[in-house]
């Protein structure tokens, strides 16, 4: 089992002296990844639902700090040595395919092959307004596109495309990615649409917010889906983003705890069961608004859960 932290690009801690205190932190305690989610603006007006919340509202303030990810992944790549970068998850749709090609491949260079795109379809419909993208309805097929125009890309060299969202005459993109074929891409989203998407085109499945009750049938579902295409899901690495409160009990959407609140012994108990569910990387974040309180957390974590499944992480 390794682990990544989240590092947090939006909220009251998204502040650059306290996310580069978090990238020094996944260096020092032994952590395999840091992580970026993905917001650009935050409508004032919001009617789309939530989907990781018991009420469907979104639970941050606009007037919060929010920082770009993309943005931010370039002061990780130079801030950091050995951790890799990835986001969970970058939504496709929201940015142009050849720029965002371009820059994570960029990045790929410059950090000696330390990213990963965690890719997903995105949930909030005014945003997509606000950024002017292809139409909200068509975001599934958006993101198949650019995904395969991006594993393209990563070889460098002349690319073209004549999809249904995008064209390019042929044109030529030097370097490609430092990983080859192409930087790892791992799917998000939890319906059957996204797992089906995962098993096609996808190099592991990035899930959050998935009740543990409800992760063997999520998995059974990838597991038909990749017999279906003939592919060995045993080959997909299994990463999970586990939203941490140790000493809290938060009840989920679906209904009972929150995985990763509730007492040491159940958030110890959450990651040894995705540990047997085949999960290869816990990613954890701590939400809250006081540096303090999220260092506890992730120091308890670091000491407390770690040492159980990863070796050689470093005790406070």
């Amino acid at each position: 089992m390794q682990f990544g932290l989240d590092v947090g690009t939006y909220g009251a801690l998204a502040t650059r002296t306290h996310i580069l205190a978090l990238a020094e932190f996944a260096e020092h305690y032994q952590f395999a990844s840091v992580w970026l989610a993905d917001h650009i603006v935050f409508p004032r007006e919001i009617q789309s639902r939530y989907p990781y919340s018991p009420s469907g509202a979104f639970p941050v303030d606009p007037d919060q700090q929010l920082l770009e990810p993309l943005a931010t992944m370039g002061v990780l790549v130079g801030a950091t040595r050995r951790v890799r970068i990835g986001t969970a998850v970058l939504v496709m749709p929201y940015r142009h395919p050849l720029l965002l090609a371009k820059m994570l491949t960029t990045l790929d260079q410059l950090s000696g092959g330390r990213i990963v795109l965690g890719a997903g379809v995105g949930w909030l419909e005014e945003e997509f307004a606000a950024l002017d993208t292809a139409p909200f309805a068509s975001r599934g097929r958006v993101t198949d596109e650019y995904l395969d125009f991006f594993k393209r890309a990563c070889a460098g060299g002349t690319i073209e495309s004549d999809g249904e969202f995008y064209q390019l005459a042929p044109a030529a993109l030097v370097p490609g990615s430092v990983q080859r074929p192409h930087i790892p891409v791992m799917i998000g989203g939890t319906t059957n649409v996204a797992l089906r998407r995962v098993a096609r085109i996808g190099d592991g499945w990035l899930s959050v917010a998935v009740p543990m009750a409800a992760m063997p049938d999520r998995l059974a579902v990838l597991e038909r889906a990749c017999d279906a295409g003939s592919r060995d899901w045993r080959e997909l690495a299994l990463h999970h983003k586990l939203f941490i409160n140790i000493g809290e009990r938060r009840e989920s959407v679906h209904g009972g705890r929150e995985p990763g609140t509730g007492s040491l012994a159940e958030v110890q108990d959450d990651v040894a069961r995705l540990a047997e569910l085949g999960f290869s990387h816990v990613i954890v974040r701590y939400i809250g608004n006081d540096a303090a309180l999220q260092q506890d957390q992730l120091l308890t974590f670091v000491n407390e859960v770690m040492p159980l499944f990863a070796h050689g992480a470093k005790h406070a």
